[in-house]
């Protein structure tokens, strides 16, 4: 049953249904589908799932709203992806033509879901190589890589990813060199150590970052961290010594990003934090999740409720940060197959660094497969943007003032368990903004 809506001309309605019709019959005809299919042949199933042969016919209801989320995400969320675990599960040696396929087709599938992927490599003392293009920033692929409008952020690696004659110094002058030239130069970051723990770890940091400042003085450097120097302290309790941190940093550090477990609910902490910024000389402040926070916090981690993947992001706007950072996306335990048996690693809560899974582990497709974690965060980044198109009409604080008035988002333990009232929400930002 097709009507005419807002007094539109019926051929205008009538081109709509048939591209709202192309991209159901799309999506009914994908992999998520096809067993509900009449006919759809012989299929792979569980012996439990063989119940009926029946056909199903879904009725769908739909609302479309009438604008386009924009395709470059306003909020950079940069998701690390180990070459290590691709390498050993699909039996790709470092540098082939093979490996670089492989993390090819990684980049590209993880852009749909509005992640930023970079692909990295612990050493000790946590100090991480990152890279989101595999190839130098002389050859092609990394004008592509870069240039995508998906990407909202990439990874300048430090140090050479493939080894070669050139000297590791000239190496990164040789990078940032080229890059600075390039219009998506805004795009870059250094990510050079994760959690630094004590002075001479965050020393080295700031040699580092001294580096690639000789080079280029206008390079941001990201660094991760929950705590400032142990055996350094900067003040007297912990937490004086955690807002204490920039200013040690500065002017090595561009981009701050904290942990979200450290925060609590301490909203006093985050302003602390943000007021001691310097936004006019480039300075952002991110935050990043892993082991913690645990329930009932919102994470990403096995067990919890749907709406508690769905509000990272919710938490994210609400206070402020620029940008997000998720340490691994495919840090499974190691294996050597990819249709090994998925192994969550020891220690680790269950699902913490896991995201997505290798499709060989469910099926002949080499195509990976997205959590269910995955797509509430996708679903989360997309509220974000909802958020964002609020406020830049209506403000910020009656933007804060919706997430709360609709009972979406309150706190890190206050927010709602349905998804009903985010679907409240969303349709008061279109009616709000459509005009």
């Amino acid at each position: 049953m097709v009507e005419p809506i807002d007094g539109k001309p019926l051929d205008e309605v009538v081109g709509r249904v048939k591209s709202a019709t192309t991209s159901l019959r799309r999506i009914l005809l994908s992999p998520s589908f096809s067993e509900f299919a009449s006919d759809n042949g012989p299929v792979d199933k569980m012996e439990e799932d063989a119940i009926s042969s029946l056909s199903i016919r879904v009725k769908l209801n739909l609302t479309v709203w009438e604008f386009v989320l924009p395709e470059t995400p306003s909020l950079p969320a940069v998701f690390g992806i180990s070459d290590t675990v691709i390498e050993d599960r699909f039996g790709v040696q470092h540098g082939t033509a093979e490996w670089y396929e492989e993390l090819d087709q990684h980049f590209k599938w993880l852009l749909q879901y509005r992640i930023s992927p970079y692909f990295c490599k612990w050493a000790d003392g946590m100090r991480v190589l990152t890279y989101t293009c595999p190839w130098p920033a002389d050859h092609p692929k990394s004008d592509e890589y870069f240039s995508d409008p998906r990407l909202a952020a990439y990874a300048v690696p430090y140090s050479k990813v493939i080894s070669s004659n050139v000297v590791e110094k000239d190496y990164l002058q040789k990078q940032v060199e080229i890059l600075r030239t390039k219009s998506h130069w805004r795009k870059a970051y250094f990510y050079l150590w994760d959690e630094p723990l004590n002075f001479e770890q965050y020393d080295s940091l700031r040699n580092m970052a001294s580096a690639i400042h000789a080079y280029a003085p206008d390079a941001r450097i990201l660094t991760t961290y929950y705590t400032g120097p142990n055996d350094a302290p900067l003040a007297p309790t912990p937490f004086e010594a955690f807002v204490k941190v920039p200013s040690f940093l500065r002017p090595h550090t561009q981009i701050y990003c904290t942990s979200e477990w450290v925060l609590g609910n301490r909203e006093d902490l985050v302003k602390d934090i943000i007021a001691g910024l310097q936004p006019e000389n480039g300075e952002e402040w991110w935050t990043y999740v892993c082991m913690g926070p645990s329930d009932p916090h919102p994470n990403w981690h096995l067990g919890m409720r749907g709406t508690q993947h769905r509000a990272v992001m919710w938490r994210v706007w609400k206070e402020g940060g620029t940008g997000f950072l998720y340490w691994g996306a495919n840090c499974y335990e190691k294996a050597t197959a990819a249709s090994a048996e998925i192994r969550f690693r020891h220690g680790l809560p269950p699902g913490d660094g896991v995201l997505y899974y290798p499709g060989e582990v469910f099926s002949k497709s080499h195509q990976p497969v997205a959590s269910l974690r995955l797509e509430r965060l996708l679903s989360g980044l997309q509220d974000f943007e909802y958020l964002k198109l609020y406020a830049s009409k209506y403000g910020r604080d009656e933007g804060i003032s919706l997430l709360e008035r609709t009972g979406v988002y309150f706190g890190p333990e206050r927010y709602t368990v349905e998804h009903m009232p985010v679907d409240v929400m969303r349709g008061q930002i279109y009616n709000a903004c459509r005009s």
